[in-house]
């Protein structure tokens, strides 16, 4: 491909928009476009690189028995009702009417659509196990799209989806999506860490995503370097340390006149802001929902969530607390009534803690779990933090970020019953499949490629999915040696099946070597009249600062050397 001809401008300044690496390295190199928010085109060097992750997808996919179909991207809203996640999902649905009324689901995932399908082509023990998958367009209406293509509201994805006879059968195939997902993320040039996760909308009883750990990821992992613990932060877990001995004392009022936040108690009363009950107020589903956690906790709103099962969580408003007739800054649970109250287990750390008088400018204290208020439910609602104690072991825990590039799920049995996915066993009774799924976006990771391998030039492209192998850089083309080596050079790397972006534009060499490594292509090949006064040509690795002088006459044979390796 002749740059000259190539359609999207490389750019030198640094975008406002951008407000991660590879969105600003992918608008620079010209590669993607912003529509609207959340929606973008994918140029060509874009695509060339998005249909290269495809193919090693595709190819892992196959040769885990793996079976491509497609499915479509228009979904009755019937399917979602019948399982019920039309209401998990709620916003996140894109819907719309057809010219009949009926409403039509921008498919955000196809676990409905599977099984529904399996229902009427797989209904023997005999047709299972069943690995199905698709690459296909996905709509979700994200609420805060952002980072360029890492969260968008139109992408991609690879959803592989598994039918088993049994429990055994599923992990036999989460097993084998686990060592698929492994070789595709090294094919691309990375190794993600796999971390336990919260299930979400799409269900199921567990699951694992791959993470790839960067700074600026937006999804925090929590994990212990002595027993190899990780997990997503909405999902993990830890040990709350205790934090008194003491014999629970008499209760008591204590005046804390304008004194309304954990911190100015805190401050006010000389107390670790460990020993103060902390009031915070969600709307489930429209109720109002009191939480009790110790004040140096805060609350984990994925957790939350699956123990309320609700579909809609927030937290409430400060109009919407008073109107409950809260006493905001001093609310408590010890005589509350009329609340649905829901305690974090960190309230049986400890005694003798502060906690709202519900009433203005007043405290309790010596405030003691169950022996001065009682709760609907006591569990572990917390978000885990680096620094605390370690679920399985005695290690310290730790934090670091990164971006999921893959996602899978053992669904068990909830869709395919509600589905009529069921398949007569060898006894001739009717049994529901065992389900699993297993996503993988693909803009996302490229994204994730980029962040993960980049400098201050520009990106740097693992090979097996640069959008080409060589960057062929004449420089001084009003040089007519240069120009006739350099087209003759292009002809014979063409020929070769050697993919090959021409930098044939009249620039300057320091525009040309600046959008080599903007444009991340593995191995640049320079032309110049310097290099031909040795009958030579210049080759650089784009991660590497040493070059190298290869004959002219040797340059094809040892660039299909140089790819191979």
């Amino acid at each position: 491909m002749r740059l000259s001809k190539l359609f999207g401008k490389t750019q030198r300044e640094m975008p406002a928009e951008g407000d991660t690496i590879s969105h600003q390295l992918l608008i620079r190199a010209g590669m993607i476009h912003q529509l609207a928010t959340g929606i973008y085109s994918y140029l060509p060097l874009a695509l060339r690189v998005l249909k290269k992750i495809e193919n090693i997808i595709r190819n892992e996919m196959d040769k885990a028995d793996g079976q491509e179909l497609s499915m479509p991207v228009l979904q009755p809203l019937e399917l979602w009702q019948k399982t019920g996640r039309d209401t998990s999902f709620g916003k996140g649905l894109f819907s719309l009417s057809d010219r009949r009324g009926r409403t039509l689901i921008l498919g955000p995932t196809h676990e409905e659509v599977i099984a529904d399908l399996v229902s009427k082509n797989a209904q023997s023990y005999r047709n299972l196990p069943l690995l199905i998958y698709q690459i296909q367009t996905k709509f979700r209406d994200e609420p805060r799209p952002r980072g360029g293509l890492i969260r968008v509201r139109e992408f991609v994805m690879k959803d592989l989806y598994s039918f088993d006879i049994d429990e055994e059968g599923l992990n036999q195939s989460y097993e084998k999506m686990l060592s698929s997902y492994r070789n595709i993320y090294s094919r691309c040039g990375l190794t993600p860490m796999l971390v336990t996760a919260d299930s979400g909308a799409i269900g199921g009883k567990d699951s694992h995503e791959f993470m790839v750990t960067v700074e600026s990821g937006e999804d925090e992992i929590i994990y212990c370097d002595n027993c190899k613990y990780a997990a997503n932060a909405e999902k993990a877990e830890s040990i709350k340390a205790k934090v008194a001995n003491d014999k629970p004392l008499p209760l008591e009022e204590v005046a804390t006149p304008g004194k309304t936040s954990i911190f100015e108690v805190a401050n006010f009363l000389k107390i670790p802001q460990s020993q103060i009950l902390k009031a915070v107020f969600y709307i489930a589903d429209r109720k109002l929902i009191f939480i009790v956690i110790r004040g140096d906790i805060e609350v984990n709103k994925a957790k939350l969530k699956n123990i309320l099962h609700c579909s809609e969580l927030r937290l409430a408003t400060k109009d919407e607390v008073i109107t409950a007739g809260v006493v905001a800054g001093s609310a408590s649970p010890v005589g509350s009534s009329g609340l649905k109250v829901i305690a974090d287990n960190s309230v049986t750390t400890g005694v003798n803690f502060i906690a709202g008088a519900n009433k203005a400018d007043t405290h309790f204290k010596n405030v003691n779990y169950p022996r001065d208020f009682k709760v609907e439910l006591t569990a572990d609602i917390a978000l885990a933090r680096g620094g605390d104690n370690c679920p399985n072991c005695s290690g310290k825990l730790l934090s670091i970020h990164g971006i999921e590039v893959g996602h899978i799920f053992k669904l068990g049995t909830f869709l395919s019953d509600k589905m009529g996915a069921f398949y007569t066993d060898v006894n001739g009774i009717s049994r529901p499949a065992v389900m699993g799924c297993y996503g993988i976006g693909l803009g996302r990771l490229m994204a994730a490629v980029i962040e993960h391998s980049h400098d201050d030039k520009g990106i740097i492209w693992p090979q097996a999915i640069a959008p080409y192998q060589i960057y062929l850089c004449p420089l001084h083309l009003e040089n007519s040696e240069v120009k006739t080596d350099a087209e003759k050079l292009y002809a014979k790397l063409k020929a070769q099946g050697i993919e090959v972006l021409f930098d044939d534009r009249g620039e300057s060499p320091g525009v040309k070597f600046n959008d080599a490594d903007l444009l991340g292509v593995p191995i640049r090949v320079t032309i110049s009249p310097r290099t031909l006064e040795k009958r030579s040509v210049e080759v650089k690795w784009r991660g590497e600062e040493i070059s190298q002088l290869v004959p002219l006459r040797e340059t094809v044979q040892k660039l299909k050397k140089f790819i191979r390796q």
